[in-house]
């Protein structure tokens, strides 16, 4: 999620983030401040003698730094994920001494910090994506519901569904945008889908989610005994990264961009498999017996993989076996489908929202 959304992960990597950015000359001296001054300002800190690196305190906040040598520059972490860049901190006859800009610039990045905690967390932005469209069906299949032979597409089921709980969330959640990425029978390439999730504006604290609505199909499933069946939520694979810090809109070095986007990139993983949870979960209650449970699964789905939020893409059933059809096109079961969806996207913002948002104790 944006930035603001969860510092999940905070303390991983900052070593390797302030080892790797590189050191400028800076030109006339700063008025410095000795560690006792520093403190007065920064009530806390700790000091690793090896490493000479040190970690500022301050309500519940934290500034990570390594010391260079005087009249360099060097980049501070806040929080473990915003980076700013000040005058270096050194050592002069075996005491630290502090640039008072970088102890000014390390408080005022404090004090955004504390203001920012003031703001709660939020989803701020569901987006629906109901799969194909207009003249790609998705699945099809012709089965026997009820006594008469009845044509099945893909893209009609998710849209049904789509409209329905994007009713439901709007009257759930009148303060969020409540989106899709297509409302009617038309057709919409994997790319304007992503496109259009990844333009949504967010502010500070704010989050948005992706969910892809879709319906299964085996190839020859009347020929086979035991056709496949069942519900299946699907995630992007841990190890596959996305640019989700862009070259062209970070001003910092591209190693420092890097490992931001590595950070970033783990904290999305980790919130899609707590959406899929939650969701899953919900099918569990709702769904199962009825149709089984396939699991959370990981794939490099396209709209999972190029929307740069936490993203799911969820298989409702397989319309090929004519058991999980009848629960597809009947209105009744359709209504339980939209229900179970609701539920899990009220779960997880609930989850989200709560005081703080996500934490991961390692």
């Amino acid at each position: 999620m944006a930035k603001g959304a969860n510092p999940i992960l905070k303390h991983r990597f900052f070593l390797w983030l302030l080892l790797a950015a590189p050191l400028v000359a800076v030109q006339p001296q700063d008025k410095t401040f000795s560690l006792q001054d520093a403190l007065a300002i920064l009530p806390e800190f700790q000091w690793d003698p090896f490493l000479q690196t040190g970690t500022f305190y301050s309500s519940g906040h934290y500034a990570s730094f390594q010391a260079g040598l005087k009249g360099e520059r060097c980049f501070s972490l806040i929080d473990g994920y915003e980076v700013i860049s000040a005058p270096s901190p050194y050592l002069e006859n075996g005491a630290l001494r502090f640039p008072e800009s970088f102890i000014i610039s390390l408080k005022n990045a404090i004090d955004a910090e504390i203001k920012n905690d003031l703001k709660p967390f939020k989803v701020a932005a569901i987006i629906l994506d109901p799969g194909h469209g207009g003249k790609d069906s998705g699945a099809t299949a012709v089965q026997t519901i009820n006594g008469k032979k009845v044509s099945l597409k893909e893209k009609d089921i998710t849209l049904a569904i789509a409209l329905n709980l994007r009713d439901r969330l709007v009257k759930r959640y009148p303060g969020k945008k409540i989106l899709m990425t297509r409302a009617t029978d038309v057709t919409l390439a994997l790319e304007a889908r992503a496109s259009f999730a990844n333009g949504i504006k967010l502010e500070e604290n704010e989050a948005i989610i992706f969910v892809s609505i879709h319906c299964n199909s085996e190839i020859n499933a009347n020929l086979k005994k035991n056709p496949a069946r069942g519900y299946e939520i699907w995630y992007l694979p841990p190890k596959v990264r996305r640019e989700i810090i862009e070259k062209d809109n970070f001003n910092g070095s591209e190693g420092v961009r890097s490992i931001l986007n590595t950070l970033k990139e783990e904290e999305f993983t980790y919130e899609s498999k707590l959406l899929a949870a939650s969701l899953l979960a919900r099918f569990d209650e709702f769904i199962a017996p009825a149709s089984p449970s396939r699991g959370i699964k990981e794939e490099q789905w396209y709209v999972v993989k190029r929307t740069n939020m936490p993203s799911v893409l969820i298989e409702l059933g397989f319309i090929s076996n004519p058991s999980d059809a009848a629960l597809l096109f009947e209105k009744q079961s359709l209504e339980k489908y939209t229900k179970t969806l609701f539920e899990g996207l009220v779960d997880f913002v609930t989850l989200y929202e709560k005081p703080g948002g996500f934490s991961i104790i390692e």
